[in-house]
């Protein structure tokens, strides 16, 4: 423990680096004032009814993304959300079209062209959900919390405008911290608006456990014990990787002759257990915001009853569907982001093979084989995560604490918080510090 507060220490000795940690919990602090800043034509004392909206099913989600934005009609309601659609939208469609494909291929030039392209189709998703959220708000909220009339074009226009304004200012908050400040920045802005939540939730089960005498402190102490095995098996599932030994022929030059020595640089390639991230999570919580919105059109008493089985996050046929879409989309997203025959391709083109498999072909269908072994357990394992909340609610858990113990709160957190700790490391490991997670004495400069 003393070397760790040792290495915190270190962090600041690094003027670079304390400049962008300050940089980046600035910009937090700036994203975290917005999201407490009610859109201008709403009376704020009117929220209540908003607020219980949200406390529990999809709208928990929502709320929990945005930081509690979405509960407070904030001007970042839709926090960062709809740049993270246009993303997923821009990736997938790179699959087809051959203009993306080639965009891709193009180096940093290529990869400002996909930014732009992902900015405005983000601009576009946001002004079709303002519109949504705002009649969410004439739905939910009394007649006296308009300030400019119930259905004033002006508040609508206005509304939809800050909101498309908030959304773009959030990812510009981003874009920066990712630039000038440490850790990805668009997965930072959503850690903190979950983390935000994170006090209430707990204090809420506290006062469920103590001030009410509903199991005392002992079952609150094993909760958070598990919470805390839950994460540790989080980090497993994020840094878990199966190592493939690959060699490379090193040549030596003696005299007039080559000679080829095959035992020579031995390397790994690590393949993820679980390399789609939380990616499948986001596309299966998608695809079950459909299902109660198609049937919620209808008034019949079949189209009601699928409304409501897919509207409760917690019952046992949405986990099972959730689950089931979890499976599928962690093979299709590993199918599309790990490309076995590039990387066969390269592997062949730098002089290095697996040991006992032939480069070229052979070599692709032998990593598409691992692939497909290793990932089955890892959609497995990210399936029990995401539906792990449900499981602790039927132990009478607070929904709100319950949040926190999977889905893709945790995933998020983890994996963002693990990235950014990577990041300070690489700082310090430079300046020739022990790591943030290391031991040992700070190691000095070799001259």
């Amino acid at each position: 423990m003393k070397k760790f507060f040792e290495s915190l220490s270190n962090v600041w000795k690094i003027e670079e680096l304390k400049n962008r940690i300050l940089v980046t919990l600035g910009l937090l602090l700036v994203y975290r004032f917005g999201a407490h800043v009610t859109l201008p034509g709403i009376d704020a004392t009117q929220l209540h009814s908003l607020a219980g909206q949200t406390e529990k099913g999809i709208g928990s989600i929502l709320d929990m993304f945005t930081g509690g934005a979405f509960s407070k009609a904030s001007v970042f309601a839709l926090g960062i959300m709809p740049y993270i659609s246009a993303s997923i939208v821009v990736q997938l469609m790179g699959i087809a079209i051959p203009y993306l494909q080639k965009l891709q291929k193009d180096g940093e030039s290529g990869r400002k062209k996909l930014n732009q392209i992902t900015r405005w189709l983000t601009i576009a998703i946001t002004l079709v959900q303002g519109p949504g959220y705002i009649y969410n708000l004439y739905r939910t909220l009394p007649g006296n919390a308009f300030l400019l009339g119930f259905d004033s074009f002006s508040f609508l226009f206005s509304s939809v405008l800050i909101l498309t304004t908030g959304t773009i200012f959030a990812m510009w908050l981003g874009e920066k911290i990712t630039d000038k400040g440490i850790g990805n920045g668009i997965s930072l802005l959503i850690m903190v608006g979950i983390l935000a939540r994170l006090p209430q939730a707990l204090f809420q089960e506290f006062t469920s456990r103590i001030t009410n005498n509903n199991g005392g402190p002992m079952v609150l102490v094993f909760e958070i014990i598990v919470w805390l095995l839950v994460i540790i098996a989080c980090v497993l599932l994020v840094m878990a990787v199966r190592k493939i030994p690959v060699q490379y022929a090193r040549r030596t030059t003696t005299g007039d002759f080559e000679q080829d020595m095959l035992g020579g640089n031995r390397q790994w390639i690590p393949l993820k257990l679980n390399s789609a991230g939380v990616m499948p999570i986001i596309f299966a919580q998608a695809i079950m915001f459909i299902p109660a919105a198609v049937a919620g059109l209808s008034k019949s008493e079949t189209s009601q009853s699928i409304a409501g089985t897919f509207s409760n996050m917690f019952g046992f046929w949405y986990n099972f569907v959730f689950a089931a879409l979890i499976l599928i989309f962690t093979f299709f997203y590993t199918a599309i982001t790990v490309p076995t025959n590039k990387m066969a391709d390269d592997l062949k083109r730098s002089g290095g093979f697996i040991p006992g498999i032939k480069p070229g072909i052979e070599t692709a269908d032998f990593l598409d084989k691992i692939m497909s072994l290793i990932t089955f357990p890892g959609s497995l394992f990210l399936a029990l995560i995401a539906v792990f909340p449900a499981i602790v609610v039927s132990a009478d858990v607070q929904q709100s604490w319950a949040m926190f113990y999977g889905g893709t709160s945790l995933i998020i957190m983890v994996g963002v918080a693990i990235d950014t700790i990577q990041q300070i490391n690489s700082y310090l490991l430079n300046k020739h510090y022990d790591g943030l997670m290391k031991s040992g004495k700070n190691r000095k400069a070799v001259a």
